[in-house]
């Protein structure tokens, strides 16, 4: 019942997953259950622009997988209600290692190095879809607007999982002074991070463009630059410009994506 077609990209036939296994003390199983919780659950709120659309669901003794002695989902609400992002798995020994040992004939028990206690590690186990991931953080970044009467798109990726990072323009296409220097500003940009470049149609048309595909930043060099060695820098968001030595550029790059 895991493999449904007719969801889109939440079920497929074919689907790409990640699991963590933690393994553990059985002592010591509760507090690290809770560790993994509080540690997932931040992560994704680290990528996400509507953290109110994410929630713990505990399931209900009847849904618990066979290996499951708890389990929470941490959910998104989707267009589509409340679905499961990630699985997280108290599991014990009596479906792992403890299992594992009866049938192969082996002895799975750890001998802790500090204090010789011995024991069958449990298991907390963090499982989620990166199929589905791609489509919540869509989902999440999906964003219209209106602009002086005009609609405006934006994907509003958090920059770190922005494909495109930076947009690189020359103010004119056709005058070759300005083209040098943002070509020269490119190839600089370029061993260290994903950077476009773009010089068809005028400067708005070319905003939208990396609007929609969801690049954090476009730098456009204009006749200024060519006077004080300063471009135009216009965040995605905001829409907000503000002029940046172009020695710096790689600096400020740099210290937003931290």
């Amino acid at each position: 019942n895991e493999i449904t077609p007719r969801n889109f990209l939440y079920r497929q036939r074919e689907f790409e997953q990640w699991d963590l296994q933690w393994f553990v003390n059985p002592k010591e199983m509760k507090k690290w259950y809770k560790y993994w919780k509080t540690e997932r659950m931040k992560w994704y709120k680290s990528l996400v622009n509507y953290k109110e659309k994410l929630r713990f669901r505990q399931h209900e003794k009847d849904e618990l997988a066979h290996y499951a002695q708890v389990a929470f989902d941490i959910e998104y609400k989707t267009p589509f209600g409340w679905k499961e992002w990630e699985g997280i798995h108290w599991r014990g020994d009596a479906w792992d290692l403890g299992r594992h040992g009866k049938f192969s004939g082996k002895d799975f028990t750890y001998t802790d190095p500090e204090t010789g206690e011995k024991f069958i590690p449990w298991i907390v186990e963090t499982s989620g879809g990166v199929d589905r991931t791609f489509l919540f953080l869509l989902l999440d970044a999906y964003h219209e607007e209106e602009v002086k009467g005009e609609r405006r798109v934006v994907l509003k990726l958090n920059p770190k999982l922005a494909p495109v990072k930076v947009g690189v323009f020359p103010l004119l296409a056709n005058r070759l002074d300005l083209v040098k220097k943002a070509k020269q500003i490119y190839e600089n940009l370029k061993p260290c991070f994903a950077v476009a470049w773009d010089d068809i149609g005028n400067i708005g048309k070319r905003y939208r463009r990396q609007d929609e595909i969801g690049t954090p930043w476009c730098v456009t060099v204009d006749y200024q630059t060519l006077k004080d060695d300063t471009v135009t820098v216009r965040d995605r968001d905001t829409m907000e410009q503000e002029r940046i030595k172009t020695g710096k550029l790689e600096s400020y790059f740099k210290e937003k994506l931290t």
